[in-house]
């Protein structure tokens, strides 16, 4: 089962724009992932079309499971 965490953000024009990263340390530390987050609005790290990232709209584990099927 492949996890991920998506760090979901608001930008400037008010568009969704989000980070995704694999294999999250869990448990998840809520006030870590905030301070990620505040740090990636300080840095203005990423050029989107919709504009500077400028606020957090939240964050979420993504769990994936996957499984082969066989055929022929």
């Amino acid at each position: 089962m492949a996890k991920t965490i998506e760090l979901q953000f608001t930008t400037r024009d008010n568009k969704p724009f989000s980070i995704t990263l694999t294999d999250p340390i869990e448990p998840v530390n809520p006030v870590a992932i905030e301070v990620a987050m505040d740090a990636v609005i300080l840095q203005n790290c990423f050029t989107t079309s919709g504009g500077d990232v400028v606020g957090k709209k939240g964050a979420r584990i993504i769990e994936r499971n996957e499984s082969d099927i066989t055929i022929g």
